[in-house]
């Protein structure tokens, strides 16, 4: 995964990142649970390689479902590998994966 991904521990990590941010957010939820571990993990490839891609564009924000509970319930996220684009603490966009980092970009295009 690259460096440019936050990984905040908490929720005050979380609402920290998303308020400095002068760009939009992608947030991506991964669980730790065996059976969120695998699609976890093709979701930090996709939103690294995104990350890499648009730095400077948009901020990349890895959240853990477990130790971000305030969080995942704010975005109304139900499940692992689910990610929200928020601009101005907002969502637009939202969705579940894991997916492709083309789908990703798609979703990216017609926002940055």
């Amino acid at each position: 995964m690259a460096n440019r991904v936050h990984r905040p521990r908490e929720d005050a990590e979380v609402d920290f990142i998303l308020r400095m941010s002068q760009v939009p957010v992608l947030a991506y939820f991964i669980g730790t649970w065996p059976k969120a571990i695998e699609p976890s993990r093709a979701m930090d490839l996709v939103v690294g390689a995104i990350a890499d891609e648009y730095a400077g564009r948009l901020t990349a924000v890895r959240i853990d479902i477990t130790r971000c509970p305030a969080a995942t319930e704010r975005y109304g996220i139900t499940g692992a590998s689910s990610y929200v684009l928020l601009e101005g603490g907002q969502t637009v966009a939202h969705g579940t994966g894991p997916t492709s980092t083309g789908e990703v970009r798609e979703l990216l295009e017609d926002r940055l």
